[in-house]
């Protein structure tokens, strides 16, 4: 028996489309780094970008358990001596919620050169409009006709 190894062109990726409205911030962070690794497929190989593309809308709607949006400190240098800033949770929430979840995205990931690239693959919307709507039907058609059967669901919901 011999290990098969998926080439770069044989790699089939898919669109997910999450609302995260009302879910907790580190549960759905380590679902979405699942996706953008691949490691839901069965092919998964760590050196290679096998992962999926990732859209999340409704960021504003996350949610945080105990005290942690007042507590959580997201810190940032400017590189001048004394310019280190402080951001609460509920701050950033505020100001930039897609933010929030891209930083715990990241920190999920691992640390090396494929990291960049794939949160490249991770688009986060504060609201419930993103325009990627073509992407994602277009993925449910490709991996229908793949599968020879007819695409499940009404155009326009996406896969989960």
């Amino acid at each position: 028996m011999k290990t098969y190894s998926l080439k770069k062109g044989e790699i089939e990726k898919s669109w997910h489309v999450i609302d995260a409205s009302g879910q907790t911030l580190g549960r759905l962070a380590s679902h979405i780094a699942v996706l953008l690794m691949g490691k839901h497929k069965a092919t998964y190989s760590p050196h290679l970008d096998m992962g999926d593309f990732v859209v999340v809308v409704n960021a504003e709607k996350i949610r945080v358990t105990g005290k942690k949006a007042q507590d959580k400190i997201y810190y940032r240098h400017s590189g001048y001596v004394g310019g280190l800033k402080e951001t609460t949770l509920e701050q950033m929430l505020q100001r930039r919620p897609q933010r929030v979840l891209e930083l715990a995205v990241r920190g999920m990931l691992p640390r090396n050169k494929l990291n960049r690239h794939l949160l490249t693959h991770l688009k986060v919307y504060a609201g419930p409009v993103h325009p990627h709507e073509a992407q994602v039907r277009g993925s449910g058609k490709k991996q229908a006709k793949k599968a020879g059967t007819a695409p499940a669901g009404p155009p326009g919901t996406a896969e989960e």
